[in-house]
């Protein structure tokens, strides 16, 4: 903001129309400038109503969003510019606490010390202090690891329609992370429950990791101005760690579809004319604008992980087809897979990373995630073919196939830690190496006599060997019990009945 304001400038509000205030300001001099866009402005009895300009109508008035809520409002009233934009708390006094949009404490608790207030709007790191470095990000779920890995410093997005797991997969991602990094979690909700936010509260500290994490809410029950706001704060908070104290931050955003919905009400209400499906015309460029502030630099990373609500499970829609074009790696999340309870739902076939190249993985690793890819794909095409004919005419090389796939497939699951109050199975966490090491030996058909119950929701794979033990007989896959003389036995006495 600029040093010559004084901040004794008073308006009056002249319309008001649900969350949109138009204010007039009479003594515009050049001591007392007309407020520029993104000012706070305070109205409301003790000033408890707060507004953000948006624009500039003309030279004594100006058109804001309110933030709250607008009851008790009316024309006539006078309004008081801070002179200053939007702010929230930074600093050690914020870890283990949760906040609302304008920085209060909303965990019952008495408002913390030991902060500053900085102003939600920054600019991007510019790129000369960006790091070039490229570091994989290990989660501990295998799946991941394999197939998608994430960047360290970039941004990942889960994307799935309503019910497929999103919010478990960010929640477990928090607990292994905060686990294994010296670093901190910031969890910010952009227009989800309130019930979710009071869950993940309750897990986190139960599971002690709430001392390196910070949580900020704007609820889908608060006015769109806020919900539109709350992921700027968060970015705030994040790059304090990152710059003032060169650690490594991990972001993760539930959900970023509902801060574009957020711009699209806001935009609705400032009588912008929509654009393809009621989007608002300015989509891309404020995502842009909170995209490009998560960003690795030489004192530390901002790792994202982003729940993307698809309406419909439409990936064309644009707002999955903006998010994606900021992503270094896409999870989809599959209700197919979901409903077979191969947890977490995540299509392989359909999500993709940056990352996953020889020179940044390895050979190794890149070989073993192309032939995982392909033999998953072939499964897939042989899928309708078992439907319409059996297991029985396939090629003995093709139920092979199969048969990988399928473990595979089981061995890709894993039980979480935030589920196992539900599943009654402790969680798994599960190095690269051990992911690697299970994937190569089903690969090469050393699992292909063991039960594919064997390979579910396990971690290791030498966990199999225990597994298989107790598993029941009639769990034997029906696969490698047709050997290849019992096939022939059996086109033997096809033809035979034919003749």
């Amino acid at each position: 903001m600029e040093s010559g304001r004084t901040f004794q400038n008073t308006g009056t509000v002249i319309s008001i129309r649900g969350s949109v205030v138009d204010i007039h300001f009479d003594s515009i001099s050049s001591d007392n400038q007309l407020p520029p866009i993104r000012s706070l402005l305070r109205t409301g009895k003790d000033n408890s109503i707060a507004i953000e300009v948006f624009s500039q109508l003309d030279d004594q008035r100006v058109r804001g969003i309110a933030l709250t809520p607008t009851q008790g409002l009316a024309r006539g009233m006078k309004v008081e510019d801070t002179g200053k934009p939007l702010q929230t708390p930074v600093g050690k006094g914020i870890l283990s606490r949760m906040f609302d949009v304008f920085g209060n404490a909303i965990d019952k608790k008495d408002a913390p010390t030991d902060v500053e207030w900085r102003s939600v709007h920054n600019e991007p790191p510019p790129l000369a202090r960006r790091s070039t470095k490229t570091e994989v990000f290990e989660t501990g779920i295998k799946v991941i690891d394999v197939l998608m890995p994430l960047e360290r410093g970039g941004k990942a997005g889960l994307f799935g329609g309503a019910g497929v797991g999103k919010t478990v997969l960010l929640t477990e991602m928090i607990h292994n992370m905060v686990g294994q990094h010296a670093g901190v979690s910031i969890f910010c909700g952009i227009g989800e429950r309130c019930r979710e936010g009071e869950e993940l509260y309750r897990e986190m500290k139960e599971a002690g990791v709430l001392d390196n994490m910070v949580m900020m809410f704007g609820q889908m029950n608060e006015p769109p101005g806020a919900r539109f706001r709350v992921g700027h704060a968060a970015l705030t908070m994040a790059e304090y760690f990152r710059d003032d104290e060169h650690r490594d931050v991990l972001l993760l955003v539930d959900n970023i579809f509902r801060f574009i919905q957020a711009g699209m009400e806001v935009s609705g209400l400032m009588g912008q004319m929509p654009a393809r499906l009621g989007y608002q015309p300015t989509m891309g460029t404020e995502l842009s604008q909170l995209e490009e502030r998560i960003a690795n630099t030489g004192s530390g990373a901002i790792t994202s992980i982003q729940a993307v609500y698809v309406p419909a499970d439409d990936f064309t829609d644009p707002a999955a087809v903006h998010t994606f074009s900021h992503l270094s790696a896409s999870i989809v999340l599959s209700r197919k897979r979901a409903s077979e309870g191969l947890y977490p739902a995540i299509d392989p076939l359909q999500s993709s990373s940056k990352m996953a190249t020889p020179s940044v993985i390895g050979r190794r690793h890149y070989d073993l995630a192309q032939e995982i890819r392909r033999t998953l794909a072939q499964y897939g095409e042989l899928k309708d073919i078992i439907a319409m004919l059996g297991m029985e005419q396939l090629s003995p090389e093709d139920r092979k196939v199969v048969g990988r796939a399928r473990r595979l497939e089981r061995f890709l699951t894993q039980p979480f830690f935030t589920t196992e109050q539900f599943t009654g199975m402790s969680g798994k966490l599960v190095s690269l190496d051990d992911a690697l090491d299970g994937c190569e030996r089903i690969l090469q058909d050393e699992f292909q006599d063991y039960p594919e119950s064997a390979l579910y929701m396990i971690g290791a794979i030498d966990e199999a060997h225990k597994k298989s033990k107790q598993a029941p007989v009639e769990d034997k896959p029906k696969i490698e019990d047709k050997t290849k003389p019992k096939a022939e036995e059996d086109e033997d006495a096809t033809s035979l009945h034919d003749a």
